[in-house]
């Protein structure tokens, strides 16, 4: 291939680069404006779809690399057991029953401090018991602890 004609290639592959770099931006900046069009309702379900096709669990975690407390954690050699029982500072709330009558109340508190539609609260709280939400503060767990507990919900922090 002589001088010029690689000079031409390398120009056609800085063009064609150039190019795609505009359309890539053009396209994520379209994606955005049509994210940031999406209702409230909507934008839960892209993020549920979002989050399922990505592999996470709800609360951000991987699916493989989940950990049930019936699983022991691995552990380096030099790491005393002492240390493991240090003060926990994240809870999980756990909703282990409710009144009947107050049922509504609950899933409307449930609500208001997650990100659920109204489907997804209905179900999570009559699938009891189970966990409501994760990674909570003390003192956040227990705000919501007392509300739930006012209208007659049985919870406890795990």
């Amino acid at each position: 291939m002589s001088h010029s004609a690689a000079r031409c290639a390398r120009r056609f592959v800085n063009l064609t680069r150039a190019l795609s770099t505009e359309a890539r931006a053009q396209k994520v900046e379209r994606i955005a404006n049509e994210l940031l069009d999406l209702n409230r309702f909507e934008r839960h379900d892209f993020t549920v779809l979002w989050r399922l096709k990505m592999g996470l669990h709800r609360y951000g975690a991987p699916m493989a690399a989940v950990v049930t407390p019936s699983m022991p954690a691995a552990r380096s050699p030099g790491v005393e057991a002492g240390a493991a029982v240090a003060e926990k500072t994240v809870f999980d709330l756990k909703l282990e029953k409710y009144d009947a009558a107050a049922k509504i109340k609950i899933i409307k508190e449930v609500r208001s401090f997650t990100d659920l539609g109204l489907k997804e609260a209905k179900d999570l709280v009559e699938k009891v018991p189970c966990v409501l939400k994760k990674g909570l503060t003390k003192e956040e767990a227990n705000t919501i602890m007392e509300k739930l507990k006012e209208l007659g919900a049985a919870v406890v922090l795990e």
